[in-house]
């Protein structure tokens, strides 16, 4: 059974030896590796990268989708001339992951959805779009093996993160106006203020700051120093106040599953440290207070209590009724095309939706991940999504134990990473803002950013392989 289990997360595949035997890969990998080594601008190849994506978790809150687009085809583009300018041998770097290979993999179910969707053209535009998410999953991944380009970015997003959310706490202070409909008029929080900071939503909001709660949180151990333990302790308090003002019920859902997992992952990672009595106590006691205080919220908040009530509501609350109308419709569309859907994208499901949505209930997309993807792509596609995700798990799981025998201080980034994607897909299920390039991009982040961990496992199935040159602690 766990040598099945072993093969379907792709624990033990052979990846050195099929690059070293792939025609493309030789084909492509150092094609212009000559013009590389005269280049000086390219000696910096992997600095000017962390640049570009640092251009576009610095700005994403704050610009257009049409700039970040224009910033992910720059970085696409950068990362194909250093892939043409690579060293040939590169492959003993493990630049290729198990998660390389299903992300590529559902690529080309995306492809395949297009070909055969009823409106290919719509499709086309979105696949495009898609390929430049899945590209900067690949140059992300290739900037984040080196711990100091690592910490960097994740930096350059908790400072930026701090910002957006104290001028959502401004928001509370001195009030905003509602810029659309995701306040109901007959509801008795009408009259409360939703903050949306510089996105607009406060259902983005809540998705744009989830990572930033968790990586607040490891960064009070992962940094090292009181000034910047204090630094994160207070990201985390503004970033969890200005989520929670956000009354984004998907975000709170969301919050609470990521804080959970990475309580779970922290007190892992502790155990072997811990006296009995604390390892065995240690999880049950910090669970029941976090349930404690959801708890003591919920009974003397009144908007924190009505909000949790509505979740419970069904089609008595005006959201909720919402979304089960577009849900009804979408489980039609999939009735109908279930092999491999209509095509990625929302300008494919805005051309087909309309034929099958309810009187009154239009919509912009399936409002949930797993019915989005199975609506795009079908069953196959849905199918390689979750497969995805398990690998991810797997690899985040087999690498934090990896990290945790050796003491490494990373490991604290990748329980981030790994309770951020859980987090985000809780929200994800019962929300649309994980398409959003503000969320998507930090979704492909925290992917890349699991997969730069990752180290061929040995032939003994019981031991991980340690690379010759282990990451260095953070300072």
């Amino acid at each position: 059974m766990n040598l099945v289990w072993q093969r379907f997360t792709l624990s033990y595949l052979p990846l050195k030896q099929y690059l070293s035997s792939s025609y493309l890969h030789k084909f492509l990998v150092g094609l212009l590796f000559s013009w590389r080594q005269t280049s000086v601008l390219l000696q910096w190849g992997d600095v000017i990268a962390t640049a570009l994506l640092s251009l576009i978790y610095a700005l994403a809150p704050f610009v257009s989708s049409t700039l970040i687009g224009v910033l992910l085809l720059a970085c696409v583009g950068f990362w194909l001339l250093l892939t043409l300018t690579d060293e040939p041998a590169s492959i003993r770097t493990s630049l290729a992951t198990p998660i390389h290979l299903l992300v590529l993999l559902y690529w080309g179910v995306a492809i395949v959805a297009t070909a055969l969707s009823p409106v290919p053209r719509a499709a086309l535009n979105d696949l495009i779009t898609l390929t430049l998410y899945l590209l900067l999953f690949a140059l992300c991944a290739r900037v984040l093996r080196s711990p100091r380009l690592r910490s960097w970015i994740i930096t350059i997003y908790l400072h930026v993160s701090l910002i957006v959310s104290v001028y959502g706490l401004r928001q509370w202070r001195f009030g905003a106006v509602q810029l659309a409909t995701w306040v109901d008029p007959t509801s008795s929080l009408s009259k409360t203020t939703r903050v949306y900071s510089y996105l607009g939503n406060p259902n983005l909001l809540a998705g744009y700051l989830v990572p930033a709660v968790v990586f607040s949180l490891v960064a009070i151990f992962a940094w090292q120093g009181w000034v910047k333990k204090s630094l994160a302790l207070t990201m985390l308090i503004v970033n969890t106040t200005c989520l929670i003002l956000t009354f984004s019920r998907g975000g709170w859902i969301g919050l609470l599953v990521a804080v959970f997992a990475a309580i779970v992952l922290l007190v892992y990672w502790w155990s072997v440290q811990l006296p009995d009595f604390w390892r065995t106590w240690s999880l049950p006691i910090l669970l029941g207070g976090v349930i404690g205080l959801l708890i003591v919220a919920v009974i003397f908040v009144e908007p924190v209590r009505l909000r949790v009530f509505s979740i419970f509501a069904d089609r008595q609350d005006s959201s909720n009724n919402f979304r089960r109308n577009v849900w009804d419709a979408v489980f039609e569309m999939i009735r109908d095309r279930p092999i491999i859907g209509i095509g990625p994208g929302h300008n494919s499901f805005n051309k087909i939706y309309p034929l099958y949505q309810r009187p009154r209930y239009s919509a912009l997309s399936a409002y949930s991940i797993f019915l989005e993807v199975a609506v795009e792509t079908g069953f196959v596609g849905l199918g390689c999504f979750l497969w995805l995700i398990i690998v991810i798990s797997n690899t985040a799981l087999l690498q934090l134990r990896r990290l945790r025998q050796s003491g490494n201080l990373e490991g604290f980034w990748l329980i981030g990473a790994f309770a951020t994607l859980l987090g985000m897909l809780a929200h994800g299920t019962v929300d649309t803002i994980w398409f959003r390039p503000e969320v998507n991009t930090l979704w492909w982040l925290m992917v890349a950013l699991i997969a730069s961990y990752w180290t061929p496992l040995t032939q003994d199935p019981t031991q991980v392989d340690n690379s010759p040159q282990p990451e260095p602690t953070v300072k």
